[in-house]
């Protein structure tokens, strides 16, 4: 739009039916701009592209097509092609949308390592570890999220969806907190998006807790994880072909609250279940 422009060089004395003549525009059209510079669409487009902003910061892995579902829970009316417009114009993509054949390099992380490889606690809630993990079913793949205590190797929180996104490290965080209570624990990851993106940074900040980032491209800096998914994978995962998300998510909760959690003796914990570990650890505590 050039009236801008118009009422630049009005300000140095050009007088406006001159310029209107020279780029051919009309008197009526830059005053009526003049009256409002800023027409009810494009002011639509700023509010919609502001909010755009707003979910791509909160969960960088979100795509437009998220975006807009996004959008419209938020109470914004605007189609996917409006909204795939917008993100394109104001470059926002999502982290996972490079083209395949260039290098994926990992986001910076937004915290220290605080671990440093060194997997030991001296009691419950000291360290967790947090990982997600993906596994086809004929409906589509399903992500879960596990968060590990360290001291015992128990699982303290779990989630899982059909999208793999922020809000879903969110959720088996405050799985954790709601089953161990909010503290100064250190928690683990690595530079995922999902765990730098603001809404889990934020879930860290309100719970008091202590986020740790590994490095790039070293999966022994969250080996224990690797271990657990190794187990979960072989145990689980590929034990059958899984029709539905819903079956393969029961079977996943079942395995770790009955048979991780329960059954399965662990040489690192003295033959102990995770259960028996922190229940005997609980009760010389208290002794």
């Amino acid at each position: 739009m050039m009236y801008p422009l118009v009422r630049d060089l009005a300000a140095e004395r050009v007088p406006v039916a001159v310029t209107c003549r020279v780029l051919r525009f009309s008197k009526q059209g830059y005053f009526k701009w003049r009256r409002r510079p800023c027409s009810h669409r494009d002011l639509d487009n700023a509010y919609l592209t502001n909010a755009a902003v707003d979910v791509n910061h909160d969960d960088p892995a979100f795509g437009y097509r998220f975006i807009s579902d996004e959008l419209e829970r938020l109470g914004h009316q605007a189609s996917e092609n409006r909204v795939w417009r917008l993100c394109s114009e104001q470059r926002i993509w999502s982290a996972h949308s490079r083209k395949r054949g260039l290098s994926r390099r990992p986001g910076p992380p937004v915290h220290d390592d605080l671990v440093e490889r060194d997997f030991t606690a001296e009691r419950p809630n000291d360290l967790w570890l947090t990982d997600i993990t993906e596994h086809r079913t004929l409906e589509g793949k399903l992500y879960c999220c596990v968060v590990k205590d360290v001291f015992s190797n128990r699982i303290v929180g779990y989630a899982t969806d059909a999208r793999m996104t922020s809000q879903l490290a969110v959720r088996a965080l405050h799985h954790a907190v709601a089953l161990r209570g909010p503290g100064a624990t250190v928690v683990h990851s690595d530079r995922g998006s999902q765990f730098r993106a603001h809404a889990y940074v934020k879930a860290l900040s309100r719970f008091g807790l202590r986020g740790s980032m590994g490095r790039v491209a070293a999966c022994a800096d969250n080996a224990p994880m690797e271990s657990f998914y190794s187990l979960l994978q072989k145990n689980v995962l590929d034990s059958k072909t899984w029709a539905t998300r819903e079956q393969l998510h029961l079977a996943i909760v079942h395995w770790i609250e009955c048979t991780y959690h329960r059954r399965r003796r662990q040489r690192a914990l003295g033959k102990l279940t995770p259960i028996e570990y922190e229940t005997i650890y609980s009760a010389e505590n208290v002794a």
